[in-house]
């Protein structure tokens, strides 16, 4: 059995529980951690030292947790979506605090199969300068980088790199996107903007060819993006297509995961014009479905037989069958 952790109408849950079932594999079932006080609810009991514990999927079906052999922990950092208006800001925070803390502890307690990926390595590896520290560790060379929330240091920095700096959140919030942007003057800025919150403040890296890497396991599977755009995700009209990943590349990205403890990561590097590869960043349980229609990679299908093999307790095998359905349209 796979379970799927997810918020409710999360396309890349909904797309890989549907392509298993287009394998003949029906024993997939997406656990919406938004709805637990809506449709969704979970129970866990020990009486006279016997432990159990249910969930409530998305089609109503009730789950016994232990006879899971496999949970791809997919989005998880969501509130509750309330049916009615709370009373006060105490309520929401008790309820969202309390059900986040029941789903978890029931996971963690009575799960006893494969994580993709564990939660404890999904939080921690999800820091950007913990990763960096650890790509940086393991051979790649990332970005000089300023974690600060002086205007002076900042300035300082944008100074020793030539005024070629970009800011990004640290860790980023819920709502719009926000897109890496230049920086290269902080005296333009008020300095209690600086004060209020931390930001990363790294190394401009030149060069128009972006690396959407997906890592599966012991396989990897990329896209070049290649543009001039500093964050290629507001535009993508723009060249994208399937790039075979070097197994040297492959074999160091696998070893910063497991130094992460994730079994899966979705990178973003950059190719420098003199061909050397740049760790930008990982997301532990990033996007990859929408390389499908742009670079013809089927993803979904690769994607679900990871997770198949992975909960059969088997290597990732390879697909020569995927390989074959590059060339195909995919619907």
């Amino acid at each position: 059995m796979i379970l799927i952790i997810t918020i409710k109408d999360d396309i890349h849950a909904v797309t890989i529980r549907n392509t298993l079932k287009g394998k003949g594999y029906d024993d997939c079932h997406i656990i919406e951690c938004d709805q637990l006080t809506t449709t969704n609810r979970v129970m866990w009991r020990n009486v006279n030292n016997e432990e159990n514990a249910y969930l409530y999927t998305s089609d109503g079906i009730s789950i016994n947790v232990k006879e899971a052999d496999l949970i791809w922990w997919r989005r998880v950092r969501a509130d509750q979506q309330f049916e009615f208006e709370m009373e006060n800001d105490h309520q929401v925070k008790l309820i969202n605090n309390d059900c986040r803390g029941s789903l978890g502890g029931i996971l963690e307690s009575a799960f006893t199969g494969k994580w993709i990926s564990a939660p404890s390595a999904t939080d921690k590896a999800a820091n950007k300068i913990y990763q960096l520290s650890v790509a940086r560790k393991c051979g790649f060379r990332i970005p000089d980088t300023l974690i600060s929330q002086s205007q002076n240091e900042v300035q300082e920095f944008i100074d020793s790199q030539k005024g070629k700096v970009i800011v990004k959140p640290v860790v980023g919030a819920a709502g719009p996107l926000m897109f890496t942007t230049f920086m290269d003057d902080a005296r333009k800025t008020d300095p209690a903007s600086f004060r209020v919150c931390p930001a990363v403040y790294q190394e401009y890296i030149e060069g128009t060819k972006h690396i959407r890497l997906n890592c599966f396991g012991n396989k990897s599977y990329a896209a070049i993006i290649e543009t001039e755009e500093l964050d290629w995700r507001p535009n993508l009209n723009v060249p994208i297509k399937k790039w075979d990943v070097p197994d040297s590349l492959h074999k160091k990205i696998r070893k910063v995961l497991d130094h992460l403890g994730l079994a899966m990561g979705i990178l973003d590097l950059k190719i420098t014009p003199e061909g050397e590869y740049v760790w930008l960043e990982v997301n532990p349980q990033g996007q990859f479905l929408f390389l499908e229609p742009l670079a013809q990679m089927p993803l979904a299908s690769i994607f679900s037989d990871y997770l198949l093999d992975e909960a059969s307790g088997k290597e990732l095998k390879v697909l020569d069958n995927a390989e074959l359905l590059m060339g195909e349209n995919i619907s």
